[in-house]
């Protein structure tokens, strides 16, 4: 039954691109601007939403600790989110996969608003808790994902999502800069306005910009059947059924191991930068920076060239790899300084894994499930910052940073020769 499925999706999916490139080729040059400046909507709405994001983040500690929360306290405050976060991932996805990628990026803008007012107005620990539940259904990013999907055929998927990653600089650099100087020069809760305000306008824009319908007529089709067939927007036996399809549990399973060491020691990281490296907090910030900067070139720069001269599973290993050497190099590591070489081929292996798994995840759907698979890939993230504080404090308590490095290597290694012997049965692409 699932070879019949896969070959079913198979020809739908050859289909729907041909019909997508029927359609651009009647529309002619007026359609290939109108993708262009949907997709650009998409990353316009990535930046901001990261920006307000990566504001709130370096302001939160400051919030809760005026507010009288212990340490204790904070680690459930962001264990709060991180659960909220996992579970919403899921049904995020198929919500958008129902009501399209436009009504996603409402409502993910939409929570944002609510999420900065009622951080705006949390004078107490129950408020701020509270503040937190709107995070069930912000996932600005898996929107923008689940639009780019909608607008890219196959081919030109995984150097349109790799350019998401620019967005994510954008946000980490300007959005921990905005939040440090807002909460300083203004008061700790003008950060929570701006990103009111901001949210606000990243609604409108998705509501006067992007259009109704994303996807070919035949993919709506499609979408309405699976729609009707589905019901529930949240549904175990869904998520089964969508890591049934040839080579999706294995390289899911591959997206999930190959980055969980570095996740969990990212995760202690602001612990780690005080008592290891020695740094204080304006000095954390500018290591930030720095990511953010790399990230920027790297997902510019670098993955989307790549993804035009090799196919996905060759970067897929390639990534692995990159990532096994990482390991060595975090045990081997004893200052900052090697931190900060050490970042150069981390902030490759990962922004490259990102973007490779969920360019092949979502070609191995059903285009009709692509919202809901981009979803479970963005639980992830939130999975790992649930678990990561205990494991990761354990690890880092019990053995020490180069633990995080040894397990790294390891790991990776051993995904590394599974992805040599086995082989993954998936449609492999070349971006042209």
């Amino acid at each position: 039954m699932s070879m019949m499925n896969a070959k079913a999706t198979s020809e739908g999916e050859e289909e729907a691109s041909g019909m997508r490139n029927e359609t651009l080729a009647e529309s002619g040059h007026s359609g290939e601007v109108k993708r262009g400046q949907v997709i650009l909507v998409a990353y316009l709405t990535a930046a901001l939403d990261l920006t307000f994001l990566f504001m709130q983040f370096g302001i939160i500690p400051y919030l809760a600790k005026n507010l009288g929360l212990d340490s204790v306290g904070f680690g459930y405050l962001q264990t709060t989110f991180g659960v909220l976060q996992l579970v919403g991932g899921y049904i995020f996805g198929r919500f958008a996969d129902q009501f399209g990628a436009r009504a996603a990026l409402i409502l993910s803008g939409a929570s944002g608003s609510v999420f900065f007012l009622l951080m705006s107005l949390s004078t107490s620990i129950p408020l701020l808790f509270l503040s937190r539940l709107p995070g069930v259904f912000m996932h600005g990013i898996p929107g923008a994902q689940k639009l780019i999907t909608d607008m890219t055929t196959p081919s030109q998927r995984a150097d349109a999502l790799g350019k998401l990653g620019l967005c994510f600089g954008i946000g980490m650099i300007v959005g921990s800069a905005l939040g440090g100087v807002l909460s300083t020069k203004f008061g700790i809760f003008v950060p929570a306005y701006v990103g009111l305000v901001g949210s606000l306008i990243n609604t409108l824009i998705a509501v006067v910009w992007i259009p109704s319908q994303t996807k070919p007529k035949l993919n709506q089709h499609v979408t309405e059947h699976s729609t009707s067939q589905s019901g529930s927007l949240f549904s175990i036996r869904e998520i089964l059924r969508l890591m049934k399809f040839p080579g999706v549990m294995e390289v899911f399973i591959v997206k999930v191991l190959a980055g969980l060491p570095i996740g969990l020691f990212m995760i202690m990281f602001s612990i780690i930068s005080m008592d290891f490296f020695g740094l204080e907090a304006v000095e954390s910030g500018y290591l930030m920076s720095y990511f953010g900067v790399l990230q920027m070139v790297v997902q510019g720069l670098v993955v989307g060239k790549l993804t035009n001269h090799c196919t996905e599973m060759t970067l897929l290993k390639l990534s692995v790899f990159v990532f096994a050497g990482v390991g060595l190099g975090m045990a081997l590591m004893r200052t900052v300084w090697h931190y900060c070489i050490i970042a150069v081929p981390l902030v490759f292996a990962f922004s490259m894994l990102a973007t490779i798994t969920d360019s092949i995840l979502t070609k191995a759907v059903p285009s009709s499930d692509t919202g809901a698979m981009l979803g479970i890939c963005a639980s992830v993230q939130p999975l790992t910052r649930t678990v990561g504080p205990t494991i990761g404090g354990v690890l880092y308590k019990q053995f020490g940073v180069s633990s995080f490095g040894y397990l790294q290597l390891v790991v990776n290694i051993g995904l590394f020769v599974y992805l040599l012997k086995t082989k993954i049965s998936l449609r492999e692409t070349k971006s042209q």
